[in-house]
C-alpha cells in the first residue's frame, strides 16, 4: 500500500484516501472553439504513458478534497514528490540522478 503525502493537509495517509485523476500539467487550448476536431480529440483523450517518472494529478477525497500533483515512478509505483496544484513542474533531472544513485 502506498503512503501519499498531501501537500495541503501536510500528512502522509493511505492511498485509500486518494483518487488518481490522470496526467498533470495538461494545458487547455486557448481558443478551444477554433481548434480542429482532431486536435481537440488529442487534447481531450491522448495521454502519455511513460515507463519511469510521470507527473500525475491526485485528489485527497477523504481528507481536504483538494487536487495536487505528484511525481510517480511507474516502474516501482513509488511516489517521489507531491506538490500543490498550480506550482511549476519540478525538474526531472534531479530525480533521475537520485534514481541512478539508489
Amino acid at each position: 500500500m502506498l503512503l501519499i503525502h498531501c501537500p495541503y493537509c501536510e500528512e502522509e495517509r493511505s492511498e485509500l484516501e486518494f483518487a488518481a485523476a490522470g496526467e498533470a500539467h495538461i494545458a487547455r487550448p486557448e481558443m478551444i472553439a477554433e481548434v480542429s476536431d482532431s486536435a481537440f480529440a488529442d487534447y481531450f483523450f491522448m495521454r502519455t504513458n511513460p515507463k519511469g517518472l510521470h507527473f500525475e494529478r491526485w485528489r485527497h477525497r477523504h481528507g481536504c478534497g483538494r487536487f495536487f500533483n505528484a511525481v510517480r515512478d511507474t516502474v516501482s509505483d513509488r511516489i517521489l514528490l507531491t506538490y500543490k496544484a498550480g506550482e511549476p513542474k519540478p525538474d526531472l533531472a534531479a530525480f533521475q540522478l537520485e534514481e541512478k544513485k539508489a
